[in-house]
């Protein structure tokens, strides 16, 4: 499994909340089924997920995307989002991703980034892959920061908010996520107790 050297997540700062994501729970128990995955994180590179992924085969990309949001403006042309979008995905390897996680960080984009980042993974990816999302839906507000998430005990999700500051969350709705991600469809989606949509995309 490849790695990063550096994490941007440190584990003695403040407490984790715990999510229940049945999902993502469904998703973990297909990866133990024995088939190498190769896993693309759009998140930054996490010790404890790391740790967590070292029970699967896998390989596994990191993105660090939130270091690189105000590179996905998309006030300038889709060309140029569309290379800005490409060169921060990790350089392409001969297998093709299986799975994404992005954890909460489609809130943070606005719509022509979220179809471009969309579009630019579906290039790096076979047929099948699974991309899970949490997407905020209940609250109107959200962290105006992308909150760090790894796996825990029984397939659980931790999160920690990187800043207490909060913005207008864009609330984005199934059909919203769809005209953004035409590729993809919604294998299977979850409200969760914390107010949030839990989603499994499907290319």
């Amino acid at each position: 499994m490849a790695s990063p050297l550096r994490s941007t997540a440190k584990q003695s700062g403040p407490a984790a909340h715990i999510v229940k994501a049945p999902l993502f729970q469904w998703l973990a128990g297909q990866m133990r089924a024995g088939k190498r995955w190769v896993i693309l994180d759009l998140g930054p590179a996490n010790a404890a997920t790391i740790r967590y992924l070292n029970e699967f085969r896998c390989r596994l990309d990191i993105a660090d995307m939130p270091a690189w949001l105000h590179r996905l403006s998309s006030d300038d042309e889709d060309t140029d989002l569309r290379q800005r979008a490409e060169s921060i995905l990790p350089v392409r390897g001969e297998e093709p991703t299986d799975i994404v996680f992005s954890w909460d960080l489609f809130n943070y984009l606005d719509r022509p980034a979220l179809k471009v980042l969309a579009e630019r993974i579906a290039a790096r990816a076979r047929s099948g892959t699974f991309v899970h999302s949490l997407i905020v839906y209940s609250s109107s507000r959200m962290p105006v920061s992308p909150s760090v998430y790894y796996p825990g005990e029984d397939d659980s999700l931790n999160t920690i908010p990187v800043t207490g500051e909060e913005r207008d969350a864009p609330r984005y709705t199934p059909d919203d996520l769809a005209r953004c991600m035409p590729a993809y469809r919604v294998e299977r989606a979850m409200l969760l107790n914390n107010g949030m949509q839990e989603f499994l995309f499907r290319l």
